[in-house]
């Protein structure tokens, strides 16, 4: 698909994302600060996708799977439906938000990117971000509010939580910037991710324990990705836990090895995205 494609021109091959986002940290915040408000903040509807509607899809689960279906497991012991389930929602939301957003980033800018010169991948950097912004602070509302209300929440492990949900981070941009590509050369690829993310939700842990897996098909739900972010999240948060593993080197291997994939992509295919804009 990107065979022959050029390396990107505007001198940014091999800088890091960091540093790139340093470099240009002016107009990565005003396009952050556009992508927040002009997809959560400018109407009623936003205010809705950023607080009522992950409450609401908390409080039908929670009504389905505790009232109706009278689930029970191990791991509410000492917990209610609801933290579990709040733990991994918002950081689901935030991945599957970031990626669709950022899927079509590329292609829904094409009038800026043919009349400016700018890094292309500061786009896909700041659909994402915004993402993780918005839900991120409704990330830790949430916690809060299940504090107040008696939740046993270890508060004190946050800063490994904020860790695991930037390598967390990492790894959406990785993904993000391959989709972006795709998006601009086969154009279909945003239709495609909608049953695609509805398969990924129910094949994560989202609704239930890992411990709840007929062996057969637990090795299956091991092998996505968010499945350890989202387990690593509940032991800490749920039960102060932490225990260092191979599956933590793998984690931080895998999701800095899928950036680096995606951010060369990027670089040698944005050469030819105004001939497919």
């Amino acid at each position: 698909m990107c065979f022959g494609c050029e390396k990107f021109s505007l001198g940014t091959e091999g800088v890091s994302l960091g540093v790139l986002v340093w470099q240009h940290r002016a107009l990565f915040r005003r396009f952050l600060v556009r992508e927040i408000k002009g997809r959560y903040l400018g109407s009623f509807s936003g205010y809705f996708w950023v607080l009522l509607q992950p409450l609401a899809q908390l409080a039908i689960y929670s009504l389905v799977f505790t009232t109706i279906f009278r689930v029970r497991f191990p791991e509410l012991e000492q917990h209610s439906f609801v933290v579990f389930v709040a733990i991994a929602l918002w950081p689901w939301l935030a991945f599957h938000e970031g990626i669709l957003r950022a899927t079509v980033a590329i292609t829904n800018n094409a009038g800026l990117i043919r009349k400016i010169a700018l890094p292309y991948e500061l786009l896909v950097y700041t659909a994402v971000g915004g993402s993780y912004a918005v839900h991120g602070v409704g990330f830790l509302l949430v916690l809060g509010v299940l504090t107040i209300l008696g939740a046993e929440l270890s508060l004190s492990a946050l800063p490994l939580v904020l860790l695991l949900l930037g390598l967390l981070l990492l790894f959406t941009i990785g993904v993000a910037l391959i989709l972006s590509v795709l998006q601009v050369f086969l154009k279909d690829i945003e239709h495609v991710l909608a049953p695609v993310f509805m398969l990924l939700f129910y094949a994560s842990p989202i609704l239930y324990p890992l411990s709840l897996v007929p062996e057969p098909f637990r090795t299956l739900i091991l092998a996505n990705p968010l499945s350890y972010f989202f387990d690593r999240l509940r032991a800490l948060l749920m039960f102060g836990e932490w225990s260092p593993s191979g599956a933590d080197v793998l984690a931080v291997l895998g999701s800095v090895l899928v950036f680096v994939a995606g951010l060369r992509l990027f670089r040698r295919c944005a050469g030819r995205f105004e001939e497919f804009l």
